[in-house]
């Protein structure tokens, strides 16, 4: 037994990952190349290696002849007599080759071989590793920069942050630990290729699997992501359990989830809503926190306009548009958003909406939108509808974003219960006239002094 060999393969076996077989094949093929450097040709060596014990043998297969032509190939009669006296001319002789009387170029050149072997496995093993982790998310430790780029140690290989993965703001520090998203995993004559990513919407993805239990088995699935790196993510959500609340799941208990993720995105304001297969609705979701009066979708053109009131427009767009443009991208619609002066002026709305509304709150619908009119585009429109989910969660009465993306609500107005300043279900006239009847008029008498 060639117990030293047998060790060496298995502490490659164990370090490395390469197996014993890809090894032993290395080492055939390295003795079959110090042959051919030793005696010109390999065309007649065999290698003979016993996988258990690792010992090997190596001959020479050399025909029988009475004149040698090619020492390599040919075996004089008489020398092969002396090796095996049954053997005849024409027959082949097997002739044990010692590795010790390589020359010293044969038996660098097939250690080289063998070195190079164990390189391409090592380079083989890292790739199928991360090409295995392709399109998921790891953690990385950061190294160093290089110019504009960061160099990262995820482990058994390295990988570089470009610049265009980059958040634009995020500085990081040597020998801290980040999460990244592996975009692509290309296979080089110099090893693995790694392209790295924390400006790509799967990330947050990713993350949200690693930290709620409903996205990770498949009961809540996300739908849809349209991100702005560092500045603001919004998420579609569905449930496939209609006991689990969707929003709700990948908030958290108050938020320790969305929390988690936030953390690790550098404080990235994420806005979780619900998905809807009507893409009316979806629209005045993706919209939130912004208010919504109505939503014409048209599927075949991907086109959808919007009213919302005027003091919602500014909101409904968003600074510098963000807003309407993460939504155009979350539903995959055009979405013209106006407000309802413009929609009035365009016809789209009639031109005495203004004064139903202001009815319509004499009547008691104080900040509320009412139904004003039906919409159907192919059995597709939303009018106001349900309240859609805002920010990290849903709430009854979620009307604004605060910084990190909660919806929460605003307290009713310190009037409520109040109709025109009175108190609500009081006769102003029946009031006076009763007090007029328990204090009675008093007379004034001119007297002389």
């Amino acid at each position: 037994m060639n117990t030293e060999l047998l060790e060496a393969l298995t502490i490659l076996e164990q370090e490395k990952n390469i197996s014993k077989e890809t090894m032993m094949d290395a080492i055939e093929n390295s003795l079959i190349s110090a042959c051919k450097n030793h005696f010109g040709t390999s065309d007649n060596i065999k290698v003979i290696m016993n996988r258990e014990t690792c010992d090997y043998s190596v001959f020479a297969e050399k025909e029988v002849v009475e004149e040698v032509m090619d020492p390599a190939l040919e075996i004089s009669l008489e020398e092969a007599e002396q090796l095996d006296s049954s053997l005849q001319l024409g027959d082949i002789a097997q002739i044990r080759v010692e590795s010790k009387s390589f020359g010293r170029i044969a038996t660098q050149n097939a250690k080289n071989l063998i070195l190079q072997k164990i390189r391409e496995e090592e380079r083989k093993v890292v790739f199928d590793q991360y090409f295995e982790k392709e399109r998921d998310i790891v953690t990385g430790i950061v190294q160093r920069y290089v110019g504009k780029n960061i160099s990262i140690n995820l482990g058994r290989a390295d990988a570089m942050l470009t610049e265009n993965e980059q958040v634009k703001g995020e500085v990081f520090q040597p020998t801290e630990r980040i999460k990244l998203y592996i975009v692509e995993v290309k296979n080089t004559p110099k090893g693995p290729k790694i392209l790295v990513s924390r400006t790509h919407p799967e990330l947050v993805k990713r993350l949200f699997e690693a930290e709620v239990t409903e996205v990770s088995d498949g009961t809540v699935e996300i739908k849809s992501i349209a991100r702005e790196a560092g500045s603001r993510t919004k998420m579609a959500v569905w449930s496939n359990d209609d006991k689990v609340d969707p929003v709700g799941a990948c908030v958290g208990l108050n938020g320790s989830r969305v929390n988690a993720v936030v953390s690790e995105l550098r404080g990235e304001k994420i806005d979780i809503i619900n998905w809807s297969d009507n893409p009316a609705l979806l629209i005045e979701n993706a919209l939130s926190p912004a208010k919504v009066i109505s939503v014409m979708a048209d599927p075949d053109e991907k086109s959808a306009s919007v009213i919302v009131p005027d003091y919602q427009l500014s909101l409904a767009i968003g600074k510098e548009g963000q807003n309407a443009r993460l939504a155009a991208r979350l539903t995959g619609y055009k979405i013209d958003i106006k407000s309802e002066t413009q929609a009035i002026e365009s016809g789209e709305l009639p031109a005495d909406y203004m004064d139903q509304m202001e009815m319509m709150d004499e009547d008691g619908y104080v900040g509320e939108y009412e139904q004003y009119e039906e919409y159907e585009d192919d059995g597709i429109g939303a009018d106001y509808g349900e309240e859609p989910g805002y920010g990290y969660g849903e709430g009854d009465d979620a009307g604004y974003s605060d910084d990190y993306g909660y919806e929460g609500g605003y307290e009713e107005d310190a009037s409520a219960g109040y109709e025109n300043g009175e108190p609500a279900g009081m006769d102003i006239e029946e009031t006076e006239r009763e007090y007029e009847e328990e204090v009675p008029e008093i007379e004034f008498i001119e007297t002389e002094q």
